[in-house]
């Protein structure tokens, strides 16, 4: 058929559309044709084509069977499975068992007969070739990406799917999933089986498998499995296990120089192949188009090697979509791989080179043209983007093609060499851009900076004209590049400046030959080789030519009557002279005219002659013509290309036609002859493919004839809507080829060109040969919607623009018509006898079957055709037409009313029923406003009853539909400010907007309303300290006083609670009457920083040069509040003390955080100085403990320690201020025993700081008698806050290990050891009955059983009371009854009752303990007196009978 050609490029994004039989016979899906390559050779060649499918192949498998390996099956998104016989190229079969779009096919290696597909739906079907029979299985509903069959067991197959999961579906039992396979994140791009059955280790190191369990993996029956995902990994899955056992990391290699960041999300596509013979062996793709063949025995980087290492740019610069290998009879092993970058590779699996490189065309094929200085030197134009330049005489490589893509981003329309510059290429784009690439450099291209409005049809070099002076001055070329466009214009660009402006050369043609009337548009130009005229085609058929350098019109051609497409000069070489002046020219009339303009030429005449006859008529084609080429070897041999998709060689001065080429599949765009071999012909066109053809060898002379191309038009006209559908399918997907029989291609059906190498086809995507699973963006680079700029040459298609006749308004009469011929002359017959003399018997004009009479007839006659033709529109349901009939007709109110009751009234119905009366009109208004709330316009309805003044129905029907916007809107323009409804609508408003959570926009609706209350109390919802922020200031500014103060507390507490302590002040300082909040929060904050500092501080600070927190509280209120003693009115001690009580005080309880703890605690500080100031010590001693008690209650017993020393720097509770000489004196007995209590607090804390200091001092930390323990009290050590690392730290003046310097007689109360001891028996007490009572209750519900264990909590429990309840010679817990603990309950209450209150309300320090640490103390070293050690062996007798306490104290007393 042909001899070289570059075949569209295969389609991207699907897992299979490439396959290689046993033969080297490859298949490659592209657009919707499938191309056959024969990959045996050393070197590639198209064999031929598969054409039938509608949409994309997104499959494509060979029958890898002997005797069966020529038959293929293919899959389309059109949903059909086609079987083809590769070697006649014909189609022997079609299934349509899909629906939906096919996504995959493969054909069975095991089973010749089967194959199976899968759709996007997840439908997978089994085809058997030899019965034609389908079976459909649904396994999961999902959408498949890729599928393949088991190279072991027929009926097991692979499915991949979008979201990452794989199945494996057994066809024989119903497609049953007996595995799915979960591991992958992201799309599977491909599946694998392994070439060899069984699972034998791939792994040279075991701890490198993934979950074998210890079994051998030879044990099952089974086979490995492959998959490459999205995911960027691929793994090994065991098919008899279902699971993983191996995954592989795609590596990160460097790529021209720079290392790609594995942190960016690259476009991948990730496709794995197992080769036969090759267990061990798997080839992947990789992120830049690197292939990598992984040895899957190895570890680390030693696991994979790269293809094409051996020399640079070997290896594909984009994606790779599939790989299929095939090994050959000599023995060679060969890998096909296709990609992105839109070539074909073929490895060697030997050496991983490249063998050969094979490009690929992704768009029309616009342009094609020889350079004239550099032999065989063959550039291409392509809708793709590129440029491509053929070196096609190279022996070595056939394919040796470079591609220019640089500064295009559009498709390459037009192409012209420049005639004596070598490597210097012109090129003309879609979207009006003109430049010039030196092909033998690296150089980006020149761009002119004239751009065309739309596409470029042609360029051509030539000589220039005015007003560009060029010539031997200046050393300047003598050439100019002439572009000529779509929007009818031809610019002349200076090739040495392509920045300066280019000139149109309309002005010349009118200066010189004084033309006033506007030029027809020019479509083509084309320069004769001499360069002396230049003609110029025109989009109303007119070729006029011109005489260089004036352009003086020599004649004007009107034989042509459509668009010019193209011109082309007899070349000069050799050529007689009375052929050197023939022009031919080609139209979308289909027909080509040869001219003789030697006559013209030699002797111009003075004024332009007209030529309406040609020299020679080239019938035979049968569409436009869009490219030609005279032969450079013969004297007058033309070659045509045309929309028919043939190529026909004329003999011209013959008429004749010699050879015609019909091996592309659509209609063809450019041509030319191969400036070496007078037998060959190079054509391009809308198949994406360019294709080298002998004239000799073709079977056909004339073009097909063109019955058809008459047959389809008919089918387009009798059901234009499928054709409309089909084109706007093709548009997204890449277009389906006209259908082709016995080699003859349809080439009907086309639309009006877009020039003359573009087509109103090129709607189609030029490089869709993505698949639709992809996003488009995933393929930005290329995949560009059509060009919209591109107007039509030709007239545009009728039936395509043609917009939808409007009903008739009397359809019956105009009906009567479009009767047969005799009746249309009967009617003439009868009214004229109507109009001169009686009518008829039976005529009555405008009834029955004279209806159409009455048009022409008096007025009741029209009347009467009236009612005839409403009845028909009402039965129709026509109703608008019908009461336009009665309005025509007078009856405007019978007209609103016919509307009206049939819902049928329209703005200009309403709008001439005033016409009628203000009732009649207010009525329709009203009646209008309720068909528009039936339509949901409700503005619209209540504009209307506005028009008709039913102001307030208009604003309750907005507010019926929660309009509230536009009725507020309403009533502010047009009722007085103080209308009840205003209020009534902000308030309904506010609360749908509080209900949806709109909280700011609901306050400015109650603020609108006056409910400043509601505002703030609103916006409070909220919650957050910018909101609680803004209601206090709403609510200050509006008077809500006692609003503003609690959302001001409230917002204060929250900054507090973040010890954000300047924003608390800032929300507070506003109202003056929270003076006392900020005088709390002020002391919060001294309390806050001075325990951080001293937290912070190494050492405790010396007594003796610091004041307490009261004073620093004192000196801070008077700097910054002015409150002191002296103050009076609402900052008087008294005043604010009497406010601050109403402040929240809860009790303490354990686990509060710190931060809250100090903020009651500080509370407590506050009311006491607040106390000092007025004079009352006994409550300010209270308030001190309750602020010290906060602390430690809470559980923060190192803190409550260290407060305790800030406030009382001498270690006497009876000194408050040595700075203000306050001395407490105690009267009453409460205030008495909460100073004592407090002072017991501070000894307790100096005790433990004196064993600490005695501890540092003592080398191994503890005396030899306390080794053995923890501490000196065991347990009861554990309750002192000693975890505080200030307690620890000694003071500067570190004091001797001699006598105590304080009074410890207070920690060694007897009343509060008898309260403690009291305390702690009912505690016990309660906990034995506690777990008794549940013991109880599980044995009667039968919990209980033999073996089972009782809970945690009562063993605990039971042990921790046993234990504490005496010796181990004790009786146990269980032998107690519910009586006697009851009784010794009763005892130790009523002992507790007998205690006075302030001993239980004023709490001391644990005595046991305290006597615990003194006899510790005395032991090493005489802290403690004679009867002090003596007083405290006494209490532990009496009252340390815990099992602890004892232990610890045997030493002591023994």
């Amino acid at each position: 058929m042909h001899e070289r050609s570059l075949p569209a490029s295969p389609n991207w994004y699907c897992s299979r559309s490439s396959d290689v039989n046993s033969s080297g016979l490859l298949g490659v899906g592209a657009k919707n044709i499938i191309f056959l390559i024969d990959v045996s050779a050393s070197s590639c060649r198209v064999t031929g084509e598969l054409v039938g499918h509608k949409d994309l192949v997104s499959g494509f498998s060979f029958c890898q069977h002997a005797g069966q390996s020529h038959v293929c099956v293919s899959s389309s998104g059109d949903g059909a499975v086609r079987f083809w016989d590769s070697d006649s190229r014909s189609l022997i079969r079609e299934h349509a068992a899909h629906q939906n779009p096919v996504a995959a096919v493969h054909w069975s290696p095991v089973d010749k007969n089967l194959v199976v597909s899968g759709d996007e739906k997840g439908i997978v079907v089994c085809h058997w070739y030899n019965t034609g029979d389908t079976a459909s299985f649904f396994p999961e509903p999902r959408t498949i990406f890729c599928l393949t069959c088991s190279p072991h067991t027929w009926s097991s197959v692979a499915v991949g799917y979008k979201d990452g999961m794989i199945a494996l579906i057994d066809v024989s039992k119903k497609g049953e999933v007996t595995h799915r396979l979960r591991g992958h994140e992201d799309e599977i791009h491909s599946l694998a089986w392994s070439p060899v059955a069984g699972e034998d280790a791939l792994y040279s190191r075991p701890e490198d498998m993934e979950g074998t369990s210890g079994v051998s993996a030879g044990d099952e029956k089974g086979c490995y499995l492959a998959s490459g995902s999205k995911d960027q990994t691929m793994r090994i899955w065991s098919s008899a296990k279902g699971k993983s056992v191996m995954t592989l990391k795609l590596p990160y290699l460097k790529k021209r120089g720079s290392a790609v960041d594995p942190g960016v999300k690259e476009r991948l596509w990730l496709h794995v192949h197992w080769p036969k013979g090759r267990p061990t062996q798997l080839v992947s793709s990789c992120f830049g188009g690197e292939m990598v063949m992984w040895d899957l025995t190895r570890t680390g980087k030693q696991r994979w090697t790269l293809f094409g290492t051996s020399s640079e740019g070997q290896n594909h610069s984009r994606i790779i979509f599939n790989m299929s290998s095939v090994r050959l009879q000599d023995d060679r092993e060969l890998l096909i791989s296709t990609s992105m970058d839109r070539e074909m590779k073929c490895w060697d699996l030997a050496s991983l080179d490249c063998c050969w490189t094979l490009p690929t065309l992704g768009g029309f094929v616009y342009a094609l043209t020889f350079s004239p200085v550099g032999s065989g030197c063959l550039a291409l134009g392509v809708g793709d983007s590129m440029i491509r330049v053929w070196n096609t005489l190279t022996t070595q490589n056939q394919y040796d093609t470079r591609c220019f893509w640089q500064g295009i981003k559009s498709k390459v329309t037009a192409l012209a060499w420049h005639p004596t510059k070598e490597g210097s290429l012109s090129f003309g784009t879609d979207d009006g851009k003109v430049g010039i690439f030196e092909v033998f450099s690296n150089r980006p291209p020149q761009i002119s900076s004239s751009y065309h409005r739309k596409t470029v049809y042609t360029l051509a070099w030539g000589p220039a004209v005015p007003p560009m002076s060029f010539g031997a001055a200046g050393g300047k070329p003598s050439l100019s590049l002439y572009s000529c466009a779509g929007e009818g214009v031809i610019l002349q660009h200076d090739p040495s400046k392509l920045s300066g402006e280019a000139s149109d050369i309309d002005k010349l043609i009118r200066d010189t030959n004084s033309i006033k009337h506007k030029l027809s548009p020019h479509t083509d130009l084309s320069w004769k080789p001499d360069g002396k005229v230049v003609a110029i085609g025109n989009e109303d058929g007119c070729v006029e030519v011109y005489e260089a350098p004036g352009l003086k019109q020599l004649c004007s051609i009107q034989q042509h009557h459509k668009i010019i497409n193209t011109l082309r000069w007899h070349h000069d070489h050799d050529s007689p002279p009375e052929l050197r002046c023939l022009l031919a020219s080609g139209s979308s009339n289909a027909t080509v005219y040869v001219h003789d303009l030697r006559s013209v030429i030699e002797n111009p005449p003075e004024s332009p002659v007209v030529l309406t006859e040609p020299y020679r008529r080239l019938c035979g084609h049968t569409s436009k013509i869009t490219g030609m080429a005279w032969s450079p070897h013969h004297e007058a041999r033309l070659v045509t290309v045309s929309y028919d998709g043939t190529a026909q060689v004329w003999d011209v001065l013959q008429e004749a036609a010699v050879s015609n080429y019909r091996g592309h599949v659509g209609y063809l765009l450019c041509v030319d002859w191969s400036p070496v071999d007078p037998d060959v012909i190079w054509t391009g066109g809308k198949d994406f493919t360019l294709q080298e053809w002998r004239v000799s060898k073709q079977e056909f002379t004339k073009p097909p004839k063109g019955k058809k191309m008459v047959d389809l038009r008919e089918k387009m006209k009798a059901n234009p809507k499928q054709q409309k559908k089909k084109n706007k399918k093709a548009a997204g997907a890449g277009g389906a080829a006209p259908p082709e029989t016995n080699g003859e291609p349809v080439a009907g059906g086309e639309k009006a060109a877009t020039g003359q190498e573009l087509s109103g086809e090129d709607e189609e995507d030029e490089v869709s040969s993505t698949n639709s699973p992809v996003p488009p963006s995933a393929a930005f680079e290329t995949q560009r919607k059509p060009s919209t700029a591109a107007k039509s040459k030709d007239k545009p298609d009728l039936n395509l623009l043609k917009k939808k006749k409007p009903r008739s308004m009397l359809p019956l009469s105009t009906s009567m018509d479009h009767r047969p011929k005799e009746d249309l002359l009967q009617d003439c017959v009868t009214l004229a006898s109507v109009r001169h003399s009686a009518p008829p018997a039976g005529c009555v004009p405008g009834q029955g079957d004279h209806i159409h009479l009455g048009l022409f007839c008096d007025r009741q006659a029209l009347y009467r055709m009236f009612e005839a033709e409403e009845e028909g529109h009402v039965e129709a349901g026509h109703h608008d037409s019908a009461a336009y009939l009665r309005l025509w007709s007078g009856d405007l109110e019978g007209a609103l009313r016919l509307a009206t009751e049939k819902g049928e009234l329209s703005d200009h119905l309403l709008s001439i029923a005033p016409m009628a009366g203000f009732e009649v009109w207010s009525r329709t208004a009203e009646a209008f406003v309720k068909q528009l709330c039936l339509q949901e316009q409700y503005l619209k309805a209540a504009s209307h009853l506005l028009s008709v003044n039913k102001l307030y129905e208009a604003v309750d029907l907005l507010r019926s539909h929660k309009l509230y916007r536009e009725a507020i809107a309403l009533v502010k323009a047009r009722l007085p400010a103080d209308e009840p409804v205003l209020k009534e609508l902000y308030t309904c408003w506010a609360a749908t907007l509080e209900k949806d959570g709109h909280f700011s926009a609901a306050a400015k609706c109650y603020l609108a309303a006056g409910a400043s209350f509601d505002a703030a109390k609103v916006i409070a919802r909220k919650n957050d300290v910018a909101s609680l922020r803004t209601a206090a200031g709403l609510a200050r500014i509006s008077g809500e006083v006692a609003l503003a103060q609690s959302l001001a507390l409230r917002c204060a507490k929250d900054l507090a609670a973040a010890q954000d302590w300047t924003g608390a002040q800032e929300v507070l300082s506003s109202q003056e009457s929270l003076l006392v909040h900020r005088l709390h929060l002020c002391v919060a904050e001294l309390m806050t920083a001075t325990l951080a500092d001293s937290e912070t501080s190494a050492q405790p600070r010396p007594s003796s040069h610091h004041g307490s927190v009261q004073d620093q509280v004192r000196d801070a209120w008077e700097e910054q509040f002015g409150v002191s003693q002296e103050s009076a009115g609402h900052r008087s001690a008294g005043a604010l003390l009497q406010e601050l009580k109403s402040a929240e005080s809860p009790a303490p309880t354990a686990n509060i955080p710190l931060r809250q703890a100090l903020l009651y605690s500080s509370l407590h500080l506050t009311r006491a100085v607040l106390t000092w100031l007025s004079g009352d010590d006994g409550q300010l001693i209270k308030e001190l403990w309750q602020a010290v008690a906060w602390l430690r209650d809470a559980g923060h017993s190192g803190v409550s320690a260290e407060f305790c020393r800030l406030l009382f720097p001498d270690n006497d509770v009876s000194v408050c201020s040595r700075k203000r000489s306050k001395v407490l004196h105690h009267t009453e007995e409460e205030p008495e025993a909460a100073a004592r209590s407090l002072q017991a607090f501070v000894d307790y804390h100096r005790l433990y700081e004196h064993w600490w200091s005695d501890s540092t001092q003592t080398q191994s930390g503890l005396p030899p008698s306390a080794a053995g323990s923890s501490g000196p009290g065991g347990e009861a050590e554990g309750k002192a806050p000693n975890g505080d690392a200030s307690e620890r730290s000694v003071s500067p003046e570190s004091r001797s290990r001699g006598e105590l310097d304080f009074d410890a007689s207070a920690l060694l109360s007897e009343r509060h050891a008898a309260c403690q001891a009291a305390q702690r028996s009912v505690s016990e007490i309660q906990e034995r009955l506690a777990a008794m009572v549940l013991k109880h209750s599980r044995a009667q519900g039968g919990q209980l059983d033999s073996g089972e264990k009782e809970a945690d909590a009562p063993t605990q429990t039971s042990t921790t009371t046993t234990a504490e309840s005496g010796d181990a010679g004790q009786r146990p817990e269980d032998q107690e009854t519910l009586f006697s603990l009851s009784t010794k309950m009763s005892e130790h209450q009523k002992r507790l009752l007998e205690l006075p209150d302030t001993i239980k309300m004023y709490p001391r320090p644990d005595v046991v303990e305290c006597c615990l640490v003194l006899l510790h103390l005395s032991k090493s070293s005489p802290s403690a007196s004679e009867p002090l050690q003596q007083k405290a062996k006494d209490l532990l007798r009496k009252y340390g009978s815990g099992a602890s306490s004892r232990k610890a104290s045997r030493q002591f007393l023994t």
